[in-house]
């Protein structure tokens, strides 16, 4: 066990994050339980290393693409959870005044430009966004999040290729999670490093550790800096693992049992905790007093999001497109 090279600041940091998902999605299969949250809803729980690692490496001037796993996401990046958990409960006070719900949270405030119920759905659009980048000569960057699933769409070599031939300043991010709904990576693709994939279009490929949050920031960190210094896109996979099924309605037959409790004993956040209760830098009150304050933020946010108010009817033409001398 390596000792945790950031300051006890930093380090708490990472930890409140983590545990702010773990307990926003946990809350959230509760209230899907209840039907306050209604459609489709997919958890991000064990995965909360990748979001954290890679987005604390971020700038406020970057733009983020997400999947439709995004919550996690969407906390790091600083969009308040009340306002998150309005948009899923479809109330007129979200992110999207209600219409996207738990897939499609967006907020041009903090440049997150979305879940995507479309697999691969994001790629293009953070290609046009890094593009957008160079010819506006601006100085940020793109951090595309996708599935392993979405290596096997065709806008995923089609972003690839782009990124590489004009060096846009985009980081693709693939959370790997070793199952698209319920098909493995063996049973779908015939090349299941995915590096080897990404380093076939000439651009920087690295894998990393996604449960191990020190692992995915360095990786990011480093990998961010060389995109931002003219470098061209680079590509992580983030080997990862969800704990729960691909969505609430999956009744998640086709792994073991002793398969996630394995990957369970290599939690992202018991295992930073762990490290740095070794090192002395935290200690289970440390603990215990975020755990307190992330209940107090998302006690708050239920109470916002059921006391918010729906989106009156006669307003729900507005932002609807048709075309001139249309219906």
């Amino acid at each position: 066990m390596t000792d945790v090279p950031y300051s006890r600041e930093f380090a708490l940091d990472l930890v409140r994050e983590m545990l702010r998902i773990r307990r926003f999605e946990e809350i959230c299969a509760e209230l899907y339980g209840t039907m306050k949250i209604r459609g489709f809803l997919h958890l991000y729980i064990g995965e909360e290393a990748v979001a954290v690692g890679v987005l604390r490496a971020a700038q406020a001037k970057d733009a983020v693409v997400a999947t439709y796993r995004e919550h996690g996401h969407a906390l790091v990046r600083g969009i308040p959870a009340k306002v998150i958990l309005a948009e899923m409960f479809g109330k007129a006070s979200g992110c999207c005044r209600g219409r996207g719900g738990s897939m499609h949270l967006f907020d041009a405030a903090t440049r997150f430009h979305g879940g995507n119920a479309i697999v691969g759905g994001g790629l293009p659009i953070a290609t046009g966004l890094a593009l957008a980048e160079r010819m506006l000569a601006r100085q940020g960057i793109v951090f595309c999040f996708f599935g392993e699933g979405a290596v096997a769409e065709g806008a995923f070599h089609e972003s690839m290729n782009l990124a590489a031939l004009w060096r846009l300043p985009v980081l693709f991010c693939c959370e790997n999670n070793l199952y698209a709904m319920g098909t493995s990576l063996a049973r779908s693709e015939s090349q299941t490093d995915l590096c080897v994939k990404a380093g076939s279009y000439g651009m920087a490929a690295q894998p990393v550790d996604g449960m191990d949050v020190v692992a995915v920031h360095e990786a990011a960190k480093s990998a961010a800096e060389a995109v931002r210094a003219g470098g061209g896109p680079r590509f992580l996979e983030l080997r990862t693992y969800r704990y729960r099924a691909h969505s609430m309605f999956d009744p998640d037959l086709y792994r073991s049992k002793e398969e996630i409790e394995a990957w369970k004993k290599r939690g992202p956040l018991h295992g930073l905790t762990g490290r740095l209760k070794a090192q002395g830098s935290m200690s289970e009150e440390d603990f215990q007093r975020l755990e307190a304050e992330v209940r107090a933020e998302f006690e708050e946010a239920v109470a916002f999001a059921e006391a918010a108010p729906l989106e009156p009817a006669a307003d729900l033409l507005r932002d609807v497109y048709t075309p001139a001398g249309g219906a």
